[in-house]
Parts: structure tokens; C-alpha cells; sequence
């Protein structure tokens, strides 16, 4: 039986940061019920489509069904409020302060339930001078200090090649939301969880904190090296680049005498993690030395034997198709009325008792007159 099994959701959220964080629920077994308006989820109506369908929406929103309510009717909000006295959670991304407008915010609704898990996710939290402002990933990296120090120290800093504000706020409300399920088992009460995405940009810089920490100055942009520990970095080939990360002593041993300098590993300027840190450039010349004279099969294969760190750089297409990923059953699958055969990507969790059998993702309001019935025991005409 799955983590979630008999778990109800009302998802009232839209686009990505919601919608992420309810198909995680939707994979441990909760039955998630999308509320959309009458013009549905604005991700409905972005790219990429195929014969009319976005892919995007599609596989955001697999394994939930949907439901049409118009919230500003009073009758509608009504038949939402009955949702809730059903509900165990409810999810919402709305910008502070619509939900009071509305009538659905937290008190509103933990009258009606008690036991309500309320997830509000937004940009920069129900509280603080920004709460009320609107918010994109991009304008969370640019905020964040991330992408300050993403990018080359002679270039300009750089977005994160995915919208990784949303996501990852989706994440953590995912994972607070199981936590507060839990408490709720203890104390009988359900409970307002309020998750930023400035907020969760901010908390992963775990190094940048320490360095500001320890030194002061934050490291700014160090490329794909890493700010303390050398080599750490992308390296050319013959026909190429590979990533090559050496983070303690007694791998350096190893990659000493991997580019033919065991004497490195004695040598008090190389010795310590510390010391190689003071001397990147020159750590960065030996290996691209010794990687410049192969090709990057045969460093990876050297490397290999000897025990060291390095990896090819795949795109995510050879990401999907290599055997690891296949392997571990990460991409999965289902059968969408338009667009057929669907892939998605799955919670990258291995669960022991078992995930559900994903179903589609819903068509706008399609299963209405079921979720009626199964939550409320009536159905409508």
C-alpha cells in the first residue's frame, strides 16, 4: 500500500511550484484533485504542445483529476468548502493575500477542518515587506545569491539551466506537508505551512554559507570548480571535456599517481585539501596535462581503475538513456487520451512498499461528477 494511500488533496495551485509538489503526493498514493477556474491551469496553455496538448501540463499534472470551480462564485465556493471538510491537505500558490480575498485562506478554512494541512507556497512567503509581490524563478535565482555565484569569474552570473526556484519550493513543501501528516497523527490538528522560494534558494548554498562564515567574502563565481577543493572541475580531452572531483587526501594519493606525479601526494604544498585550494592553477595544469593527451573514454577508464571520481558531461537525453537511469526506473510512463504513450519524470525516491500505477494527467474539469461522488456521495448533473 503506498505512504499515501487515502490521503485527499485539493491542489488549487498552478504552473510549476504547486503542481511538483502535488504530483510527488500523487506518486506516494494521495488522491489529488486539481481545482482549476473555468479557464483552467495557466499551464494548460504553454509549450511545448503536441496536436494541441501541452506536454508540459501533461506531465506536471499525471495522476490527478480535475475539477471545475469558479471561486468567485459564491455557490462554487461553496461546493469547495464541502471539498474541505473531506480534505486532508490543500495545496495553494496563489500571491498572499488573494486566498483572504477569496475566503480560503488558512483560518478560513481550518474552521471548517481542523485537521487541514494548508501548503501556501510563494515567492517570498505570507510574510516580510515582499510578501505581496509577484515572483518568477527568475527573479528568485537573480535574488537568491545563486546566481552570483553560478557562472565563470570572467562572465556574467547565470540562471541555473532549469526553473529551479519553483521546483525545488515544490520539494519542500512536498516534504513538509509529509511531516505535517505526521504530526497531525500525533495532535489531531492540521497546520499552515508557509514555504518561500527565495526561502529555499537560500537555504541549499550550504559552502557559500560556510565561506562567508569562515572567511567574510563569499567566493562569487569559480566556473565548475569547486570554491575549496582541487581538482574539482571540467577538463579537456582529445575530443572533449570529463569532470574530474578529487575532495580528500587519500584520493589525491590516487590521482597522483593517476597523472603520473605520485610525488604530489607527499609534497606539503599538495598534500592537504587546504594547500591544493591555494594552488588551482597549477592543480588545474597537471590535469589538463594528463587529460589533454587522451581521449575522454580513456580517461573516465583510467580513472575508473584507479578510483577516482570522473564522469562524462551528458546532456539529458544521454542522461535518460544511460543504464543507470534506466536501471533505476527513474522515467516513467502514461497512456495520455491525445498524446499517447507520455514520459515522465518520477519521484527519484526507490520506495519499498511500492509506487501506485500513474494514471493520465486530467482533462479540464473531466472528472467533476466523479469526485463529487466519491468525496461528497452525491453527484451532479
Amino acid at each position: 500500500m503506498p505512504a499515501l494511500d487515502g490521503v485527499r488533496v485539493l491542489d488549487l495551485s498552478r504552473v510549476l511550484a504547486g503542481p511538483y509538489c502535488t504530483g510527488l503526493l500523487a506518486e506516494l498514493g494521495a488522491d489529488v484533485v486539481k481545482v482549476e477556474s473555468p479557464a483552467g491551469d495557466d499551464a494548460r496553455h504553454l509549450g511545448p504542445f503536441t496536436a494541441g496538448e501541452s506536454v508540459y501540463f501533461a506531465q506536471l499534472n499525471r495522476g490527478k483529476r480535475s475539477v471545475v470551480l469558479d471561486l468567485k462564485d459564491d455557490a462554487e465556493r461553496a461546493t469547495l468548502l464541502r471539498l474541505v471538510e473531506q480534505a486532508d491537505v490543500l495545496v495553494e500558490n496563489f500571491r498572499p493575500g488573494v486566498t483572504e480575498r477569496l475566503g480560503i485562506d488558512h483560518a478560513a478554512l481550518s474552521a471548517v477542518n481542523p485537521r487541514l494541512v494548508y501548503t501556501s507556497i510563494s515567492g517570498f512567503g505570507q510574510t516580510g515587506p515582499m510578501a505581496g509581490l509577484p515572483a518568477y524563478d527568475l527573479v528568485v535565482q537573480a535574488m537568491s545569491g545563486l546566481m552570483a555565484a553560478t557562472g565563470t569569474p570572467e562572465g556574467l552570473p547565470t540562471r541555473v539551466g532549469e526553473s529551479l526556484a519553483d521546483v525545488v519550493a515544490g520539494l519542500f513543501a512536498a516534504w513538509s506537508t509529509c511531516a505535517a501528516l505526521y504530526e497531525r497523527e500525533r495532535t489531531g490538528r492540521g497546520q499552515h505551512l508557509d514555504v518561500s522560494m527565495l526561502d529555499s534558494m537560500i537555504s541549499l548554498q550550504v559552502t557559500g554559507l560556510s565561506l562567508l562564515t569562515a572567511t567574510g567574502v563569499h567566493p562569487g563565481r569559480v566556473g565548475n570548480r569547486h570554491p575549496v577543493s582541487a581538482p574539482f572541475d571540467t577538463y579537456p580531452t582529445k575530443d572533449g571535456l570529463v569532470a574530474i572531483a578529487v575532495a580528500n587526501d587519500a584520493v589525491f594519493g590516487r590521482f597522483a599517481a593517476l597523472v603520473e606525479r605520485p610525488e604530489l601526494a607527499t609534497d606539503p604544498d599538495f598534500s592537504t585539501d587546504s594547500a591544493r585550494a591555494q594552488r588551482v592553477s597549477q592543480i588545474t595544469e597537471i590535469t589538463q596535462a594528463w587529460t589533454s593527451r587522451h581521449t575522454s573514454g580513456e580517461v573516465l577508464a583510467l580513472a575508473g581503475a584507479a578510483g577516482v571520481p570522473a564522469a562524462p558531461l551528458w546532456d539529458l537525453e544521454q542522461a535518460l538513456a544511460s543504464e543507470q537511469v534506466r536501471g533505476r526506473g527513474l522515467v516513467g510512463e502514461f497512456d495520455h487520451p491525445v498524446l499517447g504513450p507520455t514520459p515522465y519524470l518520477g519521484m527519484p525516491v526507490q520506495v519499498e512498499s511500492g509506487r501506485p500505477r500513474v494514471r493520465s494527467s486530467p482533462a479540464l474539469g473531466a472528472d467533476s461528477r466523479e469526485v463529487l461522488s466519491d468525496w461528497l456521495s452525491e453527484l451532479v448533473g
